[in-house]
């Protein structure tokens, strides 16, 4: 039994895995490359989500500060958006651009955009899944020879939760996208020339979703199709 070294990993789940890799790195690069150039407005990134924020009524969400590089994102649970040390005081097109992205998932809460709030509904299976996958798909290939297999699939089952999380998820990283970018617009924090590195910037990093959609799927099916052919062999 090949678990951990097999053929459908190195078919299947190593090129995600390549195109994930691929997706970090271009975000990144394109982040820094915009991030140096300043927009024409002056405006920070902070300021860019206060106004988008403000533009939907949201004047009770607070942006606060956080460490790290590209850590920016929102806590509904204290509705509070947190921008990264490179993001909060940059007038970049790029800063504008993530900012604006993580106002656009405040918005989301405050209208109550379904895909959202699936997302969160979820995360609780989803978490409690991830630590059965493994063991169960384990304990049931372990113990098929007693008829236990219906564990292995379970397992799988439970591991599709995070495949489920992740496809929700893509919907979501594309509207905050959407709105962000029409918010920069219509509130007039770039100019129009500048809007265009923004949704470079936010392209680049829904790509790191779409890859992270592609790992999930592309492991769930070779789960699958291990657990399917011990079964067969049996």
């Amino acid at each position: 039994m090949w678990f951990f070294y097999d053929y459908w990993y190195i078919v299947l789940v190593m090129p995600a895995v390549l195109f994930s890799i691929f997706a970090s790195i271009k975000v990144n690069t394109t982040f820094k490359k915009y991030s140096k150039v300043r927009s024409s407005r002056g405006i920070t990134g902070a300021e860019a989500a206060r106004r988008v924020l403000d533009a939907n009524g949201l004047y009770s969400v607070k942006i606060e500060r956080v460490r790290g590089d590209l850590t920016d994102h929102y806590d509904p649970r204290n509705n509070t958006i947190y921008l990264s040390e490179t993001v909060y005081d940059n007038p970049s097109a790029a800063a504008i651009g993530v900012a604006s992205h993580e106002a656009g998932h405040a918005v989301q809460h405050a209208v109550g955009y379904v895909p959202i709030k699936i997302r969160a509904a979820i995360i609780p299976a989803t978490r409690f899944g991830s630590m059965l996958a493994f063991p169960l798909i384990l304990l049931g290939l372990f113990l098929e020879a007693s008829g236990m297999i219906y564990l292995a699939y379970l397992g799988v089952a439970c591991f599709g939760l995070s495949t489920l999380f992740q496809l929700v998820t893509l919907p979501t990283e594309f509207n905050a996208s959407r709105r962000a970018l029409e918010s920069i617009e219509s509130c007039g924090i770039l100019a129009r020339d500048e809007i265009s590195s923004a949704r470079k910037v936010l392209s680049a990093a829904a790509m790191t979703y779409v890859a992270a959609l592609a790992v999930s799927l592309m492991q769930l099916l070779r789960l699958l199709l291990i657990v399917a052919g011990n079964s067969r062999k049996d």
